[in-house]
């Protein structure tokens, strides 16, 4: 299994106890839907490409997004430690399914963006999940522009047509466009140093 054959479930953020188990971060809306889990693979923060597979013996929720989880062979602390930081990651296969209009990144990249207002505007090149918000990039006029992914700008996504549809605030596009005042004065040679 490749890293692009898998999605990123969570993160293990330390270790509990002595005998082996961690507190994981799952980035889910429902921690409990995860309570079967049966392998979960792995990233180490030394080998951030390469995925090692990892038999789950328990998942117990814990408050919000965190889980207790405890990996078959991780007996002691000491050999839980090195996990700390580390990604987890399931096979796309076990996405849950979602509504029609509704989307993954991962298979929205390559889609049309329409602008109820402007038509189409460019494609989907990226997202970035930042810790404030997930943007959704696009190419626009040779610039990449990026759109906040939330439920007033990003409506849905049409499968079928490859088309993900916004409504985008009046001026954002202008922000991505035209040049700041001082962009503008080191283009025409005026700014001092």
């Amino acid at each position: 299994m490749t890293l692009d054959e898998t999605y990123q479930l969570g993160y293990i953020i330390k270790t509990h106890g002595l005998r082996g188990h961690v507190v994981a971060h799952f980035d889910v809306d429902d921690a409990t839907a995860y309570a079967k889990l049966k392998t979960v693979y792995l990233t180490l923060a030394g080998a951030p490409t390469k995925l090692v597979a990892h038999e789950v013996e328990k998942v117990q929720p814990q408050a919000a997004n965190r889980v207790l989880l405890k990996l078959r062979g991780i007996d002691r602390i000491e050999e839980a430690e090195p996990l700390r930081g580390s990604q987890l990651h399931l096979p796309l296969t076990q996405l849950p399914e979602l509504e029609d209009d509704q989307f993954y990144f991962h298979d929205v990249i390559g889609f049309t963006v329409v602008d109820e207002n402007l038509g189409e505007l460019g494609t989907v090149e990226n997202f970035y999940e930042l810790p404030q918000q997930d943007m959704l990039a696009m190419r626009y006029q040779g610039q990449e522009v990026l759109i906040p992914v939330v439920d007033e700008l990003v409506s849905h996504a049409d499968h079928k047509k490859k088309e993900i549809y916004v409504n985008l605030p009046d001026g954002l596009l202008d922000v991505y466009l035209k040049p700041s005042t001082r962009q503008q004065d080191e283009a025409d040679g005026l700014d001092e140093a």
